[in-house]
């Protein structure tokens, strides 16, 4: 219990670091931050409280749909706007820095973009792995799965859909990144997931124990 809390604590720290470096690198964003940087830009209100707002308000929307949040849906909307919050104050923004322009800007762009991509992937398989709940968003995407019969794809697809084009309509950053996150998330973190995941540790785990066994009383 002790590893997988820890586990799920870091992997929630490291999310937000992750969403910040993308934001910081300016060349597009993942659907929902690109709500709440829209938000963000409308209210005057840090991007990462933003973030842990939506997130509580995502939740609400649980009730409906008959869902219950577990202690990994809680740290969610704690944990990763805040680590978004305090990373972006630590790290500045790619663009706009003296003595880069053209191409060599571009470069660092896209090189923090994808160091932020590679973060949140990892961090997606250490918070999910430790089994503690899904985060507010994905468990939207599963209680329309479950009560009402859509797939996951097309939950996934109608909901960040539209908050994408109410983020870039609040003025959200839509650009190379959003297509890069589209396209490379996915692979990322299914190459991730079976690296932490608990329930798959503890098997492999039980089943090398089971063969010790049967060498033993052979």
């Amino acid at each position: 219990m002790t590893v997988r809390m820890l586990q799920l604590l870091v992997g929630l720290v490291l999310f937000g670091a992750g969403c910040a470096l993308m934001v910081q690198a300016g060349i597009g964003l993942d659907p929902w931050t690109v709500f709440a940087e829209g938000l963000s830009r409308q209210t005057g209100i840090g991007i990462g409280w933003v973030t842990n707002g939506v997130g509580f308000l995502v939740l609400l929307l649980w009730i409906p749909l008959r869902q219950r949040p577990g202690v990994g849906t809680i740290l969610n909307i704690l944990l990763v706007g805040t680590s978004m919050q305090g990373t972006i104050a630590i790290v500045p923004a790619v663009t706009g820095l003296e003595g880069l322009s053209g191409p060599v800007e571009f470069l660092i762009q896209l090189a923090v973009f994808l160091l932020g991509v590679v973060v949140v992937a990892v961090a997606s398989g250490l918070y999910i792995g430790a089994r503690f709940g899904p985060g507010p968003r994905d468990g939207l995407m599963t209680g329309l799965n479950e009560r009402f019969g859509w797939p996951i794809w097309a939950a996934r697809l109608g909901v960040e859909l539209t908050v994408l084009v109410a983020g870039w309509l609040l003025g959200g950053t839509v650009g190379l990144g959003t297509v890069l996150f589209a396209v490379l998330i996915g692979p990322l973190v299914h190459r991730a997931l079976p690296l932490f995941d608990h329930r798959v540790r503890t098997e492999r785990l039980a089943a090398r124990a089971a063969a010790r066994e049967a060498q033993t009383t052979r």
